[in-house]
């Protein structure tokens, strides 16, 4: 609900979950040809690349280029800057557009091995326009409460947004590692394991301010175990998170998005 902190946590893989980026994968051709695959394709595709010759889209695909994710890289830094403010919206991008607009915690955890920082300022150039649904005012409204909530001192618009970004996590999973030669499913659990402990610490924080503050509590009282949803349109990602946080008895709702169709996992 607008103005009331409801404490819901999300983690949203970023591409064809949140958005359908124009960044290719670059293979190569059986006529020595650089072929770009989209995102959405690679998640189909890439247990065959290198292992058995394939047709896509008039080409037969052999292998990987030489750089084949040079802009899912720290060297894409700026271009995904660019590319994030032309993606069409994927599957999840209302429950994105619900978790900012309401200035609820999440987590971006991707196979992308961008600067976090990068990915920070692209969700920011996001809130300002006011792309696709975000509502840089709402969004000010609802930090506002939470700040009144939490007896906090008043700040200006672009310094809550800012602060507001700062308190999200940013798991762009292969930075600092090879794009593509890390298992992506095992990284995203260990990002996620970050997260979960982040909130659950963040939840205990504010219940106590909440408690404290007896006049606000009764309206405002998170749980101390919190629930995060996370959502991927790669089901190998989901299987592999599920399968982890259910042996570790952790609260965490898995969503697929393959298809480009939410449901959950």
């Amino acid at each position: 609900m607008d103005g009331t902190p409801d404490m819901k946590y999300y983690a949203f893989d970023w591409d064809d979950n949140i958005a359908h980026m124009p960044t290719k994968i670059y293979t190569i051709s059986d006529e020595g040809e650089e072929v770009g695959i989209s995102t959405e394709d690679f998640a189909v595709l890439r247990d065959r690349i290198g292992k058995e010759p394939f047709s896509y889209k008039g080409d037969v695909v052999v292998g990987y280029a030489e750089n084949p994710f040079k802009d899912f890289s720290v060297f894409g830094d700026k271009q995904f800057l660019i590319d994030a403010l032309r993606a069409k919206p994927g599957p999840a991008w209302n429950d994105f557009v619900e978790a900012v607009n309401n200035g609820s915690i999440f987590a971006i955890i991707t196979a992308r091995g961008h600067h976090p920082n990068t990915i920070k300022e692209a969700i920011y150039s996001m809130i300002v326009k006011n792309y696709e649904g975000l509502d840089k005012d709402r969004l000010i409204k609802n930090l506002k409460k939470y700040r009144e909530y939490a007896g906090e001192e008043e700040m200006s618009d672009s310094e809550l947004i800012k602060s507001y970004l700062e308190m999200n996590r940013y798991h762009p999973v292969s930075f600092g590692e090879d794009v593509g030669a890390a298992k992506p499913e095992e990284l995203k659990v260990k990002a996620m394991e970050d997260f979960v402990r982040y909130v659950k610490a963040m939840a205990a924080i504010l219940h106590k301010k909440a408690f404290l503050k007896k006049d606000l509590g009764f309206k405002f009282a998170p749980v101390p175990v919190p629930t995060i949803g996370f959502s991927d349109d790669d089901e190998k990602n989901l299987d592999v998170m599920k399968k982890h946080f259910e042996k570790l008895d952790e609260p965490i709702k898995t969503y697929s998005t393959k298809g480009g169709i939410k449901k959950e996992y």
